[in-house]
């Protein structure tokens, strides 16, 4: 495997964009920042000698005009990730997405389309699948020494006021593309469906409860998946305790880990089943990684670069969890069972989240 340096760059400064620099430029030279760019020029600019980047822009087009890049970190608003990864791959340019990576599953196979006329690769940022535990337990799984998955939990209870929702883009349809279900809790059951799999079928509910938002502030969700394992899913941005928390009963033991933003191995742990002690001593967790977070994510996508391969997370895994995310949308403003591959092309769920329209008035209503 060959190592090169990847000449990357970011578009889009605000707060999420300092975890991307940090992953670019803690990589050990595998990558270097060359420039940024924001539609706050002023912004870029202090971004970029925070960071010591050489250049700063005030838009991606000029970006792409002035400087050979091979990586494109997108951290702009959702309702900005689609036009611009489009113009990155029409580019050639690699382009890593930051969640979600599209407002709707219609606007997610159009980059997916983009994505197979181009030489180039579009990955969405999903960074909790790459933790040391979460790596150890898909493993384990996989090799089937935990026994058969047979239920699940999954909890994303967060809190945000009403200042949080105060930015002009958040708890729309329009610009975010949904509540807790499309912006924080993707976190958590994305994990849930790496370990897990493929899901059958959702049946949901959502409702606004608190927030001056047109979106949802909280929703549930029951899971099927297509091995039999059942899960619930909670999202929730009204939890002044908050956590996020997964649950895995296996056959043969219990795994779970409970966090906020990123888990150690010390958030993990192994609770064997009686007669099955010995599954606890394959769980080896030195208890000395990093929170997961975008350090282990770029790393990986390096890895996937040097071999030539399509970075993680690809179009084929996002969409899963974007399918997941109109199912559950759809269940819940339907009133109805949805099944993986049911919200087609000529479903309203497709255009839009919110599809035949929230049960509630916005927030002018």
């Amino acid at each position: 495997m060959s190592q090169r340096n990847y000449r990357a760059a970011i578009v889009g400064t605000g707060a999420i964009a300092g975890a991307h620099a940090h992953a670019v430029t803690g990589s050990g030279g595998r990558a270097s920042l060359v420039a940024v760019a924001d539609v706050d020029l002023g912004r870029a600019r202090d971004f970029a000698g925070t960071w010591n980047v050489p250049a700063a822009h005030g838009g991606l087009t000029e970006l792409l005009r002035e400087h050979e890049v091979d990586l494109v970190h997108l951290c702009t608003p959702p309702f900005l990730h689609a036009p611009l990864a489009l113009e990155c791959l029409e580019a050639g340019v690699t382009v890593l997405v930051e969640k979600p990576a599209t407002l709707s599953l219609a606007e997610f196979d159009t980059l997916a389309e983009a994505e197979r006329r181009s030489t180039a690769h579009v990955a969405t940022v999903l960074q909790h699948r790459f933790g040391a535990g979460a790596l150890r337990l898909r493993r384990l799984a996989g090799s089937g020494v935990l026994g058969r998955a047979l239920l699940a939990t999954c909890e994303t209870r967060w809190y945000r006021d009403e200042a949080y929702y105060a930015v002009p883009w958040r708890g729309t349809w329009e610009s975010e593309g949904g509540g807790p279900t499309m912006g924080h809790g993707i976190h958590q059951f994305d994990l849930l469906l790496s370990v897990l799999g493929p899901w059958a079928e959702v049946t949901a509910v959502a409702a606004r409860r608190a927030r001056c938002v047109d979106t949802e502030d909280v929703s549930m969700a029951i899971v099927t998946f297509e091995n039999g394992a059942l899960a619930t899913v909670v999202n929730s941005v009204l939890s002044p305790r908050q956590t996020s928390a997964l649950r895995v009963d296996y056959e043969h033991a219990t795994v779970e880990v409970e966090h906020l933003y990123g888990y150690t191995d010390d958030d993990w742990t192994l609770t064997p089943a009686p007669g099955h002690e010995d599954v606890a001593s394959l769980w080896s967790g030195g208890g000395g990684s990093g929170p997961s977070g975008h350090d282990d994510w770029f790393a990986a996508v390096l890895d996937a670069l040097d071999q030539g391969q399509a970075p993680p997370v690809t179009s084929q895994d996002a969409r899963q969890t974007m399918e997941f995310i109109a199912a559950l949308y759809a269940s819940a403003f339907t009133g109805e069972r949805v099944r993986t591959g049911q919200i087609t092309a000529g479903s309203p769920f497709a255009p839009r989240m919110d599809g035949t329209g929230a049960p509630w008035k916005g927030r002018t209503g």
